[in-house]
């Protein structure tokens, strides 16, 4: 609907200024509102409900320009915009098992505090290098099973992540592009599911 150029939709919304309010500004607003009415209506039916579905809308819709938050520049139809489609996957698959009852952080039993706060911070640091190193999949794993982040934490970077650009010298770079060419078939796969869920940006593929 932005691409089509639907005036009311919340993401062509454009002052007079040409001041471009992006749908980052209605997702934050919304979830403020349903936030303050989901405490001031408590657990009364059928408001509570009304209020939890309209901060998750207003959550997707902020979260599907998690791209501006990190870069502080319009790349929504850009290479460079389909970090925006990680994040709202990560979060859903995140979210999906809390829901069906899976434990984050493998905690599922009463434990001593300090076992608890190693076991947290070992998903917290493990899963966050596999998500710098581009693992998400691994990365989602390493907060629901213990020590299960060690793997993806050494493993080799994909060249496109944020872990490569940081860390690795040109030598190394090489290797992760063989390891990960932008042709593989899993690559190929992820761009034609971002393409029918996102569409497809307007500039060149970044490496996965």
């Amino acid at each position: 609907m932005i691409r089509a150029e639907v005036s009311w939709w919340p993401g062509n919304v454009e002052t007079g200024s040409g001041l471009h309010l992006h749908h980052l500004v209605w997702g934050i607003v919304l979830m403020l509102i349903a936030g303050f009415a989901g405490f001031a209506v408590g657990s009364d039916a059928p408001w509570s409900q009304i209020a939890a579905v309209a901060f998750g809308v207003g959550a997707g819709l902020t979260l599907d320009e998690f791209a501006l938050w990190i870069r502080l520049e319009d790349v929504y139809w850009t290479a460079e915009g389909r970090v925006s489609l990680d994040a709202v996957i990560l979060t859903t698959i995140f979210m999906g098992l809390v829901v069906v009852g899976a434990q984050p952080f493998g905690v599922s039993d009463p434990v001593s505090a300090p076992v608890a706060a190693v076991t947290v911070a070992q998903a917290f640091v493990l899963s966050a290098i596999s998500f710098m190193k581009g693992r998400i999949g691994l990365g989602v794993v390493a907060i629901f099973i213990p020590l299960s982040g060690l793997w993806s934490a050494c493993r080799l970077a994909k060249p496109g992540s944020p872990w490569a650009h940081r860390f690795y010298g040109e030598s190394k770079l090489v290797r992760a592009q063989r390891r990960f060419p932008a042709d593989r078939r899993g690559a190929r796969i992820r761009n034609r599911f971002f393409d029918a869920i996102g569409g497809r940006p307007s500039g060149p593929q970044r490496p996965a």
